[in-house]
């Protein structure tokens, strides 16, 4: 005998998330109480809910992520240099399975060879308790080589994003999950951080919406209640800086960490750079219906499935939105359930029966 049953759902409810210090989880909870000193029967099945966040709703979503900085630098102890990082992305919002195209820009005007660049995509959960918890995982990262003295380099790179939960988590006053792409050089130490958007919903790209060119400064993204964290804003480059007519230079990779493990040509999809290396995604990443959204509720690349239970099996999150059977076609039950004693008596009769 079944008793079907539906509850309604808040309009807004916080996604499903599961971290080292905090979760939002779903549970439907059913207890048959019987009465006298016999055992309760008791069952509780895990559902979970994906509130989408679509990009097209975040304003300035489709402009280039953008930020640049400058260093000045001694070197062989009485020797001075200016180094000038700048790196931008294609978009300010992407979905799992889309490719960040990243553009980085170094001009050395020193003596000194530079150490490699290396590019991050780093995932920033904030746990709000009395004292805030804060959980930084580094999701994907490629490294390139460094810029010969007085040379102006460029590298193009790319990171595909795997399956994430999506950034903020609407209805949760709790829990904060930022995004942010950090480019970095070493010798001399030089940073730009790059803030963006994972959801669910790609940003369109219609020719009515074209991407327009790199603009000349950041500009913060805002958006009500999706506000992802970042550093102050740089400095502009000193004038004259990129002037002199150098040369630039490509910047070769050394490695990624999205490679393929065997080594061989990867085939990329035709909105990647074609001359990128590394980062093809994987078949586990794949979605299985291209109209479905790709679904994660745990955090980062290094917690890469999430399980109903201790002992359950784990469920890979490239998985689609998982959503419980449907309901709402039934009927309730028009009659109470059977009593103690009907049951009773019903399973003497049924004994009885096969004698």
């Amino acid at each position: 005998m079944s008793f079907p049953f539906q509850f309604l759902i808040p309009v807004t409810p916080p996604t499903s998330f599961e971290g080292p210090f905090g979760k939002i989880s779903y549970r439907v909870r059913v207890a048959i109480d019987t009465p006298r000193f016999s055992k309760d029967y008791k069952a509780q099945r895990a559902f979970y809910i994906l509130n989408l966040l679509n990009l097209n709703e975040v304003p300035e979503i489709e402009l280039p992520s953008y930020a640049v900085t400058t260093k000045k630098f001694s070197y062989l102890l009485v020797k001075t240099g200016t180094l000038m990082l700048k790196a931008h992305s294609d978009l300010r919002g992407y979905i799992p399975g889309q490719v960040i195209k990243l553009a980085t820009e170094i001009h050395n005007k020193s003596g000194k060879d530079t150490g490699c660049v290396l590019a991050s995509l780093i995932q920033k959960v904030t746990y709000k308790t009395k004292r805030p918890v804060f959980d930084l995982r580094t999701i994907a990262e490629v490294e390139g080589a460094g810029v010969k003295a007085g040379k102006h380099a460029e590298w193009r790179e790319q990171i595909i994003v795997p399956p994430l939960p999506q950034s903020a988590l609407a209805g949760c006053s709790l829990i904060d999950i930022d995004y942010f792409i950090q480019v970095s050089l070493k010798s001399p130490d030089a940073v730009v951080t790059l803030p963006i958007y994972i959801g669910n919903i790609a940003v369109n790209l219609s020719p009515s919406r074209a991407m327009p060119s790199t603009p000349e400064h950041a500009i913060a993204p805002t958006a009500a209640g999706v506000t992802p964290s970042a550093p102050p804003a740089e400095e502009e480059p000193e004038e004259g800086l990129c002037a002199g007519g150098v040369a630039s230079e490509e910047i070769p990779t050394k490695s990624h960490s999205q490679q393929d493990p065997s080594c061989q040509p990867v085939t990329m999809s035709p909105s990647a750079f074609s001359h990128a290396p590394g980062a093809a995604l994987p078949p586990s990443h794949r979605r299985p219906d291209a109209s479905a959204p790709l679904f994660c509720v745990s955090t980062g690349a290094t917690i890469p499935f999430f399980t109903e239970g201790g002992n359950a099996t784990p469920i890979p999150t490239s998985c689609s939105l998982i959503l419980p059977p449907e309901y709402s076609s039934w009927d309730y039950p028009h009659e109470p359930p059977p009593s103690y004693e009907e049951s009773c008596s019903s399973a003497d009769s049924s004994f009885n029966s096969r004698q």
